[in-house]
């Protein structure tokens, strides 16, 4: 089965109903990421969840087909969730379908959210044609289908919002729907609203609870972190604390950053550079002018090599964070310091 970033959010319940294996790509991994969850919403029980890293399942093709056997501690439902580059999967996912048709046993539901893969690649073209499997594309979201998308949160959170204030929460996350969905969390906590009790939300409700800063805000430290600035850096962190930087959002920050420079690294090609890319071609990568310097010096710290251990980094601070979200902001920042100490040893 293959769904389109239009018709997924119509036809997720089919295939949470009806598939085993989703596999979620394209530039957007945020967006992705979103779908992943969603689906795991829809699952009857979906108990649970296992993460793996798409490098252990390269590292060892079988550990897929373990896993998604294996029975938790007290005999629950469970569901992998992994997070790969490329194609890394791809043979443990053909080992998983391989061994099921053996008769090896019922697996549970796998989830993969693949940073760098396309509708094109060889994870797709294995499952897209499968009636047990799911694959999904999804590109960098306008600011009128994240408006949309906020606006149908806050439908299913008991909150009425004016368009206007989905446009201003989805421009505030920097059209990331994690960020936007944690906002319209906070919103409906703040409003005491549900369901049963919607509420209407005025401009003075998110004032209260919005993140102090946009994306803009964001990037002198995420600049200084993967340029490994050091000398930089005290002072960037100290403002994180002064205006109570969203720890998640600033993470998500880096993130988006980090996948950018991938993209940016695949297209060029051994030895490439941004400067002998046209207007065109720099668009399309997300690279504009007052952007351009920083991720010029930022491409020279980190090779593609160095580019996959970060993402495998940041996936895991995510997970902490969410786990830590009391010690949140302690946690990121010593996790900022390693990385720009990292950064800066490739100089």
């Amino acid at each position: 089965m293959k769904l389109t970033q239009k018709n997924f959010a119509s036809q997720a319940a089919k295939a949470a109903e009806a598939c085993g294996i989703f596999f979620f790509c394209g530039p957007d991994e945020a967006g992705a990421s979103a779908a992943a969850a969603k689906v795991v919403s829809l699952l009857p029980d979906p108990g649970e969840r296992v993460d793996l890293a798409g490098s252990a399942l390269r590292a060892d093709p079988a550990l897929l087909g373990d896993e998604a056997r294996a029975t938790s501690l007290f005999g629950d439902k469970r569901h992998l969730l992994v997070r790969a580059t490329g194609d890394e999967a791809h043979d443990a996912i053909k080992a998983l379908i391989e061994t099921s048709e053996a008769d090896a046993g019922e697996a549970c539901p796998v989830l993969i959210v693949a940073t760098s893969a396309t509708d094109k690649s060889r994870t797709a073209k294995l499952l897209e044609k499968r009636k047990d499997a799911c694959v999904a594309m999804f590109y960098p979201p306008d600011i009128a289908s994240v408006s949309a998308s906020v606006r149908g949160m806050g439908d299913v959170a008991g909150l009425n919002l004016p368009g206007h204030l989905a446009e201003r929460i989805a421009r505030g996350a920097g059209l990331d729907v994690r960020l936007a969905q944690s906002e319209v969390d906070k919103l409906a906590l703040y409003l005491d609203a549900a369901p049963q009790t919607p509420k209407q939300v005025q401009a003075e409700d998110l004032d209260a609870i919005a993140a102090t800063t946009e994306e803009d805000g964001f990037m002198p430290l995420v600049n200084a972190v993967l340029s490994g600035d050091i000398a930089h850096l005290d002072r960037e962190l100290a403002r994180m604390k002064e205006l109570r930087i969203n720890p998640v959002g600033l993470l998500l920050a880096v993130e988006r950053r980090a996948v950018q420079l991938v993209k940016i690294v695949a297209a060029l090609g051994p030895g490439g550079s941004i400067d002998r890319l046209d207007r065109g071609q720099q668009a399309r990568l997300g690279i504009f002018w007052r952007d351009a310097r920083d991720i010029r010096e930022q491409l020279k710290h980190w090779p593609r090599v160095r580019l996959d251990r970060l993402i495998q980094r940041l996936t895991q601070i995510h997970r902490d964070l969410l786990a830590n979200s009391q010690f949140a902001d302690t946690l990121l920042a010593q996790e900022l310091v390693e990385i720009t100490r990292y950064a800066a040893k490739r100089s």
